[in-house]
């Protein structure tokens, strides 16, 4: 089937994996993966060309395409205790709330590290400097841009601050308006829901977002105070955003006012390269990527997201799990998903390969955007702390409340929630 596939070299010690069986028992390990259709037909095309190197058995358990419910059904599953499934994908988001629980099994140390995102590996992914999961899908926040716009401003290329996009976006939309009424500087993922949080972390800069404060989390900062305040400018004061920003603008949104041609600059998600380049969109070949601007050039981040992968801590076939994960982020593996699904891998050293660039060359900029890319807060009771986030900001770009007030009520509510976990 895959050509790659066929090519690697992919030894398996089957004596050292018949351990975590019972005698006599055939071995088979359990994955549970969720996703649109055409993945879970390509996890298939992997899981049979795994079975024929290895002749180990995998049973692919169907989650829904929703992560909210994938997540649901993984957690019943862990806090059983129950054997299966052996492996699953988390979304990045998981990863604290499933480490924190002891549900994750160390993948040990004959992992290698090196062909991965060091940031990523470090900051999601190792617990207690024991490897925990690896990176299968990377995402993070890109900015996409006109460039024939910019060209005809006279403008050199992509902003690299937010004082430059804001200046650069005045300047194309008095020039643009006159034509088209509709048309804005920026759009971006305003309305109240986790989106938000990915994009306020991005104006508040490396040196912002959800502040660590020994086992607690605050909101409060001169850096979150000077993001929410300009967050809201653009809307209010500077006009460049929408006044549905706050109220209806989540990915499609944004993406399809961009993709009409009613926008500048975009801030969103890589899956939204190929869309803007397909044949019925308006911006087709008129659209660049670069990483997301910052309040200074050398605080510049993308929220990360995407999905990793991990071993259960209650599976009876341990070895052969692992041996399942090394073969999901061999590069091999991972070069074949980039090919078929075009999918952003969770190696690093794809991102400089001739095939891989050939077919999406956008990948240059992608590597600098997941190269500065953080997580949010990798806490057990992270979707509690986002949902009173999203709510206090929110209020701030609706322009009902300020923007200081709107982070000390926030902490507030972190406070008395993080009680309920019995943190001081």
């Amino acid at each position: 089937m895959i050509t790659i596939f066929k090519k690697a070299i992919y030894p398996i010690l089957i004596c050292c994996l018949l351990a975590g069986c019972s005698g006599g028992e055939e071995m088979k390990v359990t994955f549970a993966v969720g996703g649109a259709p055409n993945e879970l037909v390509y996890w298939e095309k992997v899981i049979g060309e795994f079975e024929r190197q290895s002749n180990i058995q995998v049973e692919m358990l169907r989650k829904p395409s929703n992560t909210d419910h994938q997540r649901q059904s993984l957690i019943i599953s862990l806090k059983a205790e129950m054997k299966d499934p052996d492996v699953f994908l988390m979304d990045v988001a998981w990863v604290g709330l499933f480490a924190a629980s002891r549900w994750l099994e160390p993948l040990g140390d004959d992992f290698d590290r090196s062909p991965f995102f060091p940031r990523v590996i470090q900051s999601v992914d190792t617990m207690d400097g024991k490897l925990i999961a690896l990176p299968v899908y990377m995402d993070g926040g890109v900015l996409y841009y006109r460039k024939d716009l910019l060209k005809r401003a006279g403008l050199d290329g992509p902003p690299k601050t937010w004082r430059e996009l804001l200046s650069s976006a005045k300047r194309v939309q008095e020039q643009v308006r006159p034509a088209n009424p509709n048309f804005y500087g920026f759009v971006w993922t305003g309305a109240q829901y986790e989106g938000l949080i990915t994009v306020f972390m991005e104006f508040a800069g490396a040196e912002g977002g959800f502040i660590r404060d020994g086992a607690g989390v605050r909101l409060t900062s001169p850096e979150n105070l000077a993001a929410l305040s300009f967050m809201r400018d653009l809307i209010w004061k500077h006009k460049i955003s929408p006044p549905n920003t706050y109220t209806t603008m989540r990915e499609e949104e944004v993406r399809t006012y961009f993709q009409e041609g009613n926008v500048l600059y975009e801030r969103n998600w890589p899956y939204a390269w190929s869309l803007h380049q397909a044949k019925n969109s308006k911006v087709r070949g008129k659209t660049g990527v670069a990483p997301v601007p910052g309040p200074q050039e050398n605080t510049r981040t993308s929220t990360l997201g995407g999905f990793h992968i991990g071993v259960s801590a209650f599976s009876d076939v341990k070895g052969a799990a692992k041996e399942f994960v090394k073969f999901v982020t061999s590069f091999a593996s991972q070069k074949e998903m980039v090919l078929s699904l075009g999918w952003n891998p969770g190696r690093q050293d794809l991102y400089k390969e001739g095939e891989v660039l050939r077919q999406a060359p956008h990948f240059r900029e992608l590597m600098v955007a997941f190269q500065r890319a953080r997580p949010r807060p990798l806490v057990p009771y992270y979707s509690q702390i986002s949902a009173v986030a999203q709510k206090h900001i929110n209020g701030v770009l609706a322009n009902k409340v300020s923007a200081q007030q709107a982070l000390a009520d926030a902490d507030r509510e972190i406070e008395v929630l993080l009680s309920r976990y019995q943190l001081e």
